[in-house]
């Protein structure tokens, strides 16, 4: 575990997925990242790549050929080389093998960076291309945030504070496949945690307005800001009667019903051109 700590917070994360474990508030001795209790989730925070969400039947078709890979990619259950570590930031990183050539095609590398600044923490992701072909490949995040944070409070006394307006459509999942919309926010900021909301499954949004959303209540100071600049797509999602939250910026979505499968007419793909980078990120802001 590689443990990042400055006057106000403390951060630890597993080179097994370079995934963010805790985030301790020291002023307040607050935890801010799920703990992976497995009656719920065996999660923490995991990165979604190359993929995120599900295939159609699993699998997708490039240069005529079928590959098969399981649900939000395989970059979560990897362990990645510590690149670097400071005491207050890091980086790993994770480079295609015979192993992944074998399930995808591409050869990569993947960089995550964590940044500790203040009462804030910063993750970038990195891809290069250092193959001869162009790489098609999805990002994403998967942060899990305890609700309720403090003691004396409930699920219920928490929503999550959207930082524009929004007037948007629920893409609607089946089988883990998209399936459709439906109206969902309508004019509105503001969005009450219930565990009602994830009775069929996650809520998933195309191009928000807002860049960050803030998980708030009414009974306590303490809660968090997240910002997500530039990301496409986002998931909400929360395990059945879990205490906690996941708010996913996704550069990617789940195949649709009727998609055909070819990994360069995917929705949300991103193609990165041989001998080129990609980056986008995302920072935590404790309260």
């Amino acid at each position: 575990m590689v443990v990042l700590e400055n006057a106000l917070i403390k951060a630890s994360i597993d080179p097994r997925g370079a995934e963010l474990k805790s985030l301790l508030y020291k002023e307040n001795n607050v935890e801010y990242i799920w703990n992976g209790d497995p009656k719920y989730w065996a999660r923490h925070s995991p990165v979604l790549f190359p993929i995120v969400g599900s295939l159609k039947n699993d699998s997708f078709i490039y240069e005529g050929k079928k590959y098969t890979l399981k649900r939000h990619g395989f970059a979560r259950d990897m362990i990645f080389e510590k690149e670097a570590v400071f005491g207050d930031s890091a980086s790993f990183v994770l480079k295609s093998s015979a192993e992944t050539l074998e399930i995808y095609p591409f050869k990569f590398l993947l960089r995550i960076k964590y940044q500790l600044n203040g009462n804030s923490i910063r993750v970038d992701y990195e891809v290069e291309n250092p193959g001869n072909k162009a790489l098609y490949f999805s990002i994403g995040s998967h942060p899990a945030f305890n609700v309720p944070l403090v003691k004396g409070t409930s699920y219920e006394d928490y929503y999550l504070d959207f930082s524009e307006e929004e007037n948007a459509e629920r893409w609607t999942i089946s089988d883990n496949l998209i399936t459709g919309t439906v109206p969902f926010l309508q004019d509105q900021k503001k969005l009450q945690l219930k565990a009602s909301l994830f009775e069929n499954d996650a809520l998933v949004f195309k191009g928000l307005k807002s860049n960050r959303i803030s998980i708030c209540s009414d009974k306590t100071i303490h809660g968090l800001h997240y910002d997500f600049r530039g990301f496409p797509y986002l998931g909400i999602w929360a395990a059945k009667d879990a205490p906690f939250v996941c708010i996913e910026p996704w550069f990617g979505i789940a195949d649709s019903e009727s998609h055909n499968q070819n990994i360069e007419q995917k929705e949300g793909i991103i193609k990165l051109d041989q001998g080129h980078k990609w980056d986008a990120g995302w920072s935590l802001t404790c309260v």
